[in-house]
């Protein structure tokens, strides 16, 4: 979001995939690996991170050989690190407190750019009818999130834009509100609205297969990121699902209780055929 930050991972297999990010480009870590995020910059940094889980934990490697109360001498032996170096770094006051998917890629073929994705970084098009764009962050286009659980995407939203109510089958999403003023919702099964107008900073989080949407509300554009528990949560416009196919008008009609000429209107406007 802010700044310049250097991110990596190590493999099992003790290969570092090392990147160096600037603002609106994305990195994945797979799950149990270590990594790190430095600032690389000569100003503040800042980002936003997403998880495929609701408790992610949290491991710190210092904090946890350092901090803790495992014998030194076991420190020592289980790390090949020198009486010295252990006992300094304690003493510190200041010191640091195959997968499911498509098929991966062969394991010495995989680099740095395959865990890294830079199309976030771009606003949208939204001169269309929705005055909205949604730029996905999906496997297999985002390869390295293949198999992890993760994904993201962008939401530009001219004035005035609207999301329109969707699902995604596969995910629940997480959504952030960078820029704007957003109205956002969801219908529960018991069609129970829940309803919320997000501001920057503010987050809404949608559960998997519901109906939502999200419209600006504000006086200027809009932007959010949103983050999904799968690498390929699906997308379903209801709009679209309902007018944009070559469903016969009578059984939308019949399934409905829409008007024939409210569903003749809408075919037109989104190209679907009788």
């Amino acid at each position: 979001m802010e700044g310049t930050i250097r991110a990596g991972i190590i493999s099992s297999a003790n290969k570092v995939y090392l990147k160096t990010l600037q603002k609106g480009e994305v990195i994945v870590f797979p799950q149990g690996l270590l990594h790190f995020a430095l600032n690389g910059g000569t100003g503040p940094a800042m980002a936003f991170a997403a998880f495929g889980s609701s408790n992610p934990g949290v491991q710190l490697v210092p904090n946890a050989l350092f901090a803790s109360d495992l014998p030194s001498e076991l420190v020592e032996a289980t790390n090949f690190l020198s009486h010295e170096e252990v006992k300094r770094i304690k003493a510190d006051p200041k010191g640091p407190q195959s997968p499911s998917g498509y098929s991966c890629k062969n394991p010495d073929q995989v680099t740095e750019n395959d865990f890294a994705f830079s199309g976030l970084a771009k606003a949208g098009n939204t001169s269309n009818l929705i005055k909205a764009a949604v730029t996905p962050a999906f496997a297999p286009a985002f390869a390295g999130t293949n198999g992890l659980g993760v994904s993201m995407a962008r939401l530009d939203l001219a004035g005035g834009g609207v999301i329109p109510l969707h699902t995604h089958p596969g995910a629940s999403e997480v959504l952030v509100v960078i820029q704007g003023t957003i109205c956002a919702g969801f219908i529960s099964s018991a069609n129970k609205v829940y309803l919320k107008t997000l501001q920057r900073g503010d987050s809404m989080v949608f559960p998997q297969g519901l109906l939502h949407f999200q419209l600006n509300s504000g006086k200027g554009p809009a932007l959010a990121f949103v983050a999904f528990g799968s690498s390929s949560p699906g997308l379903q416009i209801l709009p679209f699902a309902l007018f944009a196919n070559d469903l016969p008008s009578e059984l939308v009609e019949a399934t409905t209780f829409l008007s024939d000429e409210q569903v003749r209107k809408l075919k037109g406007v989104l190209g679907g055929t009788d």
